[in-house]
């Protein structure tokens, strides 16, 4: 269950940072502001992603917004903690161009070390009836 809660996670994560971060490089924005910018994208995309589900079970909107900020929150900013972490760690990375192999293979290789991180977060959390296990509770 928590691999599944991390691939989920990984998901939205993955997609907000992707776009985050082209956005960011195309505009030619500052490190800082494109980091921003990516963890702003995965947050939403995160969390919008869990409240999908959950608004096709039947439950409002706020209360599905409310059911994913506490499943997700802690996950993401872990996942975010961690891939943003290695992403500044590789030597070049950011200043990386789209169409440089370096920037999608230190994306590729952030985001598989914060899944490695995240698990246990995730497992931790659900073994407390916290995080998707409040999620699996309304499917």
């Amino acid at each position: 269950m928590a691999v599944r809660a991390t691939l989920h996670c990984l998901t939205g994560c993955a997609i907000g940072e992707v776009l985050g971060m082209i956005i960011g490089v195309w505009l030619g924005l500052s490190m800082g502001v494109t980091i921003a910018l990516a963890v702003i994208l995965a947050f939403a995309f995160g969390y919008a992603l869990t409240m999908r589900g959950i608004l096709r079970a039947g439950v409002s909107l706020r209360q599905a917004l409310r059911i994913a900020l506490a499943a997700d929150t802690l996950s993401i900013m872990v996942m975010e903690l961690v891939d943003n972490l290695v992403l500044i760690a590789v030597p070049g990375a950011m200043a990386a161009e789209l169409a440089d192999g370096l920037f999608w293979g230190a994306l590729a290789f952030a985001l598989a070390v914060a899944f490695v991180v995240t698990v246990p977060v995730n497992r931790w959390m659900i073994a407390r009836g916290r995080g998707h296990a409040v999620v699996h509770a309304h499917h």
